[in-house]
C-alpha cells in the first residue's frame, strides 16, 4: 500500500492536472488543485477571491510586488495577505496528508510536506518538449485563443516560477530539485503517471 504523498509542478499546458487524474484514479488516493483553495476558504473562513488574488496567477506581479514592499496603497506597511493565504493552505495540507497519502499539484506544496508536514512524499516535475502540444492543450482545456496562446503560456509558466520564488528558496523546474523530470511529449500523460508509480513501488521495496 503507498504511503507517500505526490506532488506535481508543472509547466503551463504539459499536462499535469491529466497525470494527477491518471494517478488518483489508480492509485485510489485524492488529487487537490484550484478545489485546494475552495476549501482552505471554507476551513478557515477566507474569501475565495482573496485566495485567488494569491494563488500562482497573482504572486510575482509587478502590481503585488509593490504592494509586498509597502509602496502601493498600503501607507508603507507590509501586506500580509499572501503570507495568511499560505498559512491557511499549509495548515490545510498539513490537516491533508495526516489523513493519509494525497496529490497536490504546485502551490509550493512540497514546501510544506518537507518543512511542515515531515511526510514521505514523490516530487516531480512534469513538462513538454514541444510547444505544439502545450498550445494544443491550452486551446482545448482552457479554451485560449489562437493568435495569443504562446504569451500566454510563457506568462503562465512565470506566474507559477515567482510564486515558487516568492514562497521558496528552490529554483522552479531546476532538475537538482525533483526526483523525476517527465516530459509528457515523449512519455505521454500515462506513461508519467506510470513512472511516478514506478518510484513510489521502488521506495516501498526499499523501504
Amino acid at each position: 500500500m503507498n504511503r507517500q504523498s505526490i506532488v506535481i509542478d508543472r509547466e503551463y499546458g504539459s499536462g499535469g492536472r491529466e497525470v494527477a487524474r491518471i494517478l488518483s484514479e489508480k492509485l485510489g488516493i485524492d488529487y487537490y488543485d484550484g478545489n485546494l483553495l475552495t476549501l482552505a476558504g471554507r476551513e478557515y473562513g477566507i474569501d475565495l477571491a482573496t485566495l485567488q488574488d494569491y494563488d500562482e496567477k497573482g504572486v510575482g506581479s509587478v502590481l503585488h510586488d509593490l504592494a509586498i514592499m509597502g509602496s502601493y496603497g498600503s501607507g508603507g506597511s507590509v501586506n500580509e495577505e499572501p503570507y495568511q493565504v499560505f498559512s491557511a493552505l499549509s495548515r490545510l495540507v498539513q490537516q491533508l496528508v495526516a489523513k493519509g497519502p494525497c496529490i497536490f499539484l504546485g502551490r509550493c506544496t512540497a514546501q510544506i510536506l518537507a518543512t511542515e508536514a515531515r511526510v514521505p512524499f514523490v516530487h516531480a516535475f512534469v513538462y513538454a518538449s514541444n510547444m505544439e502540444d502545450r498550445i494544443e492543450r491550452a486551446r482545448k482545456v482552457d479554451g485560449v485563443e489562437n493568435g495569443r496562446i504562446e504569451a500566454y503560456i510563457k506568462r503562465r509558466d512565470n506566474q507559477r516560477r515567482n510564486y515558487n520564488k516568492f514562497y521558496t528558496d528552490k529554483a522552479w523546474g531546476e532538475p537538482k530539485n525533483y526526483d523525476l523530470m517527465l516530459n509528457t511529449s515523449t512519455l505521454g500523460y500515462e506513461g508519467a503517471a506510470e513512472a511516478i508509480i514506478g518510484i513510489l513501488n521502488a521506495r516501498e521495496k526499499k523501504g
